[in-house]
């Protein structure tokens, strides 16, 4: 990498810190606070939640037609999600053993925690549950593909790709042929023995 890309490397981290503690003034004006991973609302809050829930009956009877017709189509999702997940965690369960390659807690990108809002009647806490899981396992599953991708190829594609991992940006440039040679293993090492969510990867040059 260049300095100039890790100048902009350090601004993404600075502008990450910066965005959680905004978040976290704002989770403080809406009046919660999480306490061992469980979330906890201030009492009056809890009221004025409840109040402001759409009963059942009236929220089905609001819903347009398209949105009823189409939601079969969208909770059938759930069967190549559920596929996904565990087919991916089969994989990394076997394979990333053979190659010690430091598993990813599933845990840690799936989470349905938006079903205990007070404000949501059942069928929008079940499409939060559907939404929560859905975009998790998407998370969780990138996850052990960018660590796939570390191991057996880390290098940046020629063209521009939408979102990439946060490990694309440190990896080989494309067409450095001797680069690829001489630091495979590195990346494959560092890999191996730190925490990837936690450290920064080996420089690219």
């Amino acid at each position: 990498m260049t300095q100039r890309m890790h100048e902009l490397a350090d601004e993404i981290v600075r502008l990450q810190v910066e965005l959680d503690r905004e978040i976290h003034k704002r989770r403080e004006l809406l009046g919660f606070r999480l306490n061992a991973g469980l979330v906890e609302f201030e009492h009056d809050v809890i009221v004025e939640h409840r109040r402001l829930r759409l009963g059942l009956a009236r929220f089905v009877a609001r819903a347009p037609l398209a949105t009823v017709l189409s939601a079969p189509l969208i909770y059938s999702l759930i069967i190549p999600l559920l596929t996904i997940d565990a087919w991916v965690s089969v994989y990394q369960a076997i394979c990333f053993r053979i190659y010690r390659i430091p598993g990813v807690r599933r845990a840690d990108y799936i989470s349905i925690d938006r079903r205990h809002l007070a404000y949501l009647n059942s069928i929008e806490a079940l499409n939060c549950v559907f939404c929560g899981y859905g975009n998790g396992v998407i998370a969780y599953v990138r996850e052990v593909a960018s660590r796939t991708e570390q191991y057996w190829c880390p290098i940046k594609h020629a063209i521009r790709i939408a979102d990439p991992h946060q490990r694309y940006y440190e990896f080989l440039e494309y067409g450095d042929a001797a680069g690829y040679r001489a630091r495979l293993d590195e990346f494959r090492d560092r890999l191996r023995t730190v925490q990837p969510e936690t450290a920064a990867m080996p420089t690219a040059s």
